[in-house]
């Protein structure tokens, strides 16, 4: 990581890219950009990678991967927010998808400095344009608060901001969770953060209980190793601690329903991570 993108960031862009590909439209999220801003080596990590997951295991991933980021997408187009925070934005493309809610935010994108200035270097070379409404904020959130990054970087804390953290928890200690959480927490009244947390191991179907199986040596392999997961209880109680407070905590079930009802090839999110929103009071 001190030196390279993230590649599971580059794991989810490829499973937003091929969800796409592979799945029968309404797509619960339709981005045309994943694959493009990966690059040719997202055929060499799709082949070296599929094989070792069983085809709904991989299935219910990437629709996982595509919900949290609508889900996020959603609570930000139904609020009055002026800043949307990315934490961990890897390759999102939110800002080259979403034209019609850019016009009225700013957008901090904020990564780990390696995988930004990757990114950053993408978006040259495929002559993406950038926005006044785009800010790139490099940080490490083991080694220090986003506290002391956002503000220098011009995010105004006395402005209502959705703050969107998903697939970055599970690689983080309970120490780092608490503390950005208590970042967020210090935002203005209104405020919310929508963030996935990996799911415990006994909330697990067999299609989680199975990716979590082929997957954890895989991120750790990567530099990147999952961090065990949390009970439904003791991550509301954490937010709660932090100052915020749950506002939807959607099961499985909750997001099958809102976002792949009707759908005549059964898919839903897969159990291994879990997604929640909670609000600044």
């Amino acid at each position: 990581m001190e030196s390279a993108p993230s590649r599971t960031a580059m794991f989810a862009a490829v499973s937003r890219g091929l969800f796409r590909l592979e799945t029968a439209s309404p797509w619960v999220l339709d981005d045309a950009l994943a694959l493009v801003l990966v690059g040719p080596v997202w055929q060499q990590l799709r082949d070296q990678f599929d094989p070792l997951f069983p085809g709904p295991v991989r299935s219910e991933s990437r629709a996982a991967v595509c919900t949290r980021s609508r889900y996020a997408e959603d609570r930000l187009a139904a609020g009055a927010f002026t800043q949307y925070v990315i934490l961990g934005a890897g390759l999102d493309s939110f800002a080259w998808r979403r034209p019609d809610l850019l016009g009225s935010l700013t957008v901090f994108e904020v990564d780990h400095p390696a995988s930004q200035a990757w990114k950053l270097e993408r978006v040259r070379e495929l002559g993406l344009p950038l926005s006044d409404s785009q800010v790139f904020v490099p940080v490490d959130f083991e080694a220090g608060p986003v506290l002391d990054v956002l503000g220098p970087a011009g995010f105004d804390w006395a402005q209502p901001a959705m703050f969107c953290w998903t697939g970055v928890a599970p690689y983080l200690t309970a120490q780092a969770i608490e503390s950005t959480l208590r970042t967020i927490a210090a935002a203005a009244p209104g405020s919310e953060v929508v963030f996935s947390y990996r799911a415990e191991d006994c909330a697990l179907d067999d299609a989680g209980t199975e990716f979590a199986r082929i997957y954890t040596p895989i991120a750790a392999s990567a530099g990147e190793p999952l961090q065990p997961g949390w009970p439904v209880s003791e991550i509301e109680r954490l937010i709660s601690r932090c100052g915020l407070k749950v506002v939807d905590h959607p099961a499985r079930a909750d997001l099958q329903q809102r976002y792949f009802a009707g759908r005549a090839d059964g898919l839903r999110p897969y159990t291994f991570e879990t997604l929640v929103a909670a609000r600044v009071t």
